[in-house]
């Protein structure tokens, strides 16, 4: 299983990467394993302020709909609109193109209280 070092990960499987005052949220390798094929993703809206865990997107697979969280409060800033019409980059590329929104965190410290890579990959194996 795959757990880039670069970035922070939350225990219902979303990974953060710190992008200067951005933050880049999309779901881990893991996730996708588990959810199947996509086929739908659900975006927030740019602009929405959000509260840390709080459901700000939906990814639908053939097997079922996942609510996607926000790592930590901010406001979202962009979506990766290539999901509309590709959502299967969610499966092909995790960690690269098939990110899913970034926020400009309300605290960037915030993302301390994260787990890093070698913790996240533990929690798998519990």
């Amino acid at each position: 299983m795959d757990a880039p070092k670069d970035r922070f990960y939350t225990k219902t499987h979303e990974w953060a990467l710190p992008e200067g005052d951005e933050v880049v949220v999309g779901i881990t390798d893991y996730a996708q394993e588990q959810l199947g094929d996509v086929v739908y993703v659900e975006l927030p809206q740019v602009g929405r302020k959000v509260a840390a865990q709080e459901a700000v997107a939906v990814v639908e697979s053939v097997k079922t709909a996942s609510d996607i969280y926000a790592p930590v409060a901010g406001v979202v800033v962009a979506v990766n609109e290539a999901l509309t019409s590709t959502p299967e980059l969610i499966n092909q590329d995790p960690y690269g193109e098939g990110w899913i929104f970034k926020l400009k965190p309300d605290n960037l410290s915030d993302l301390d209280g994260l787990l890093d890579a070698e913790a996240y990959l533990a929690g798998l194996e519990e």
